[in-house]
């Protein structure tokens, strides 16, 4: 069974947001639900620049410009949307604090 996204509407506004991410979400979107990765470590076969912090997976959206956080449940086969940043917010860190969220 491969991934599902939960929350996929999220994407949709973070889309219409960001309209010069629309084309790599939808790209992000074909890759995730095409896969059966058991780890980390498979998920990076995918997506080699997919980095865990804490129990998060980020992803470059965009070439670097935008980051995607998701929380992936490997066992049950699913992914939650938790945010889309700009590398700015991104890298002010606020995020994991749970603030963005």
């Amino acid at each position: 069974m491969v991934l599902r996204i939960i929350t996929k509407q999220r994407l949709k506004l973070y889309a219409d947001n960001y309209p010069d991410a629309r084309e790599a979400i939808a790209f992000w979107i074909i890759g995730i639900t095409s896969i059966e990765p058991q780890n980390l470590a498979e998920l990076r076969k995918r997506f080699g620049s997919a980095d865990l912090v804490g129990r998060l997976t980020v992803f470059n959206i965009c070439c670097h410009k935008y980051r995607l956080i998701v929380r992936i449940e490997y066992q049950r086969k699913e992914v939650y949307i938790r945010n889309f940043l700009t590398h700015a917010e991104y890298n002010k860190e606020y995020w994991k604090n749970g603030e963005w969220f």
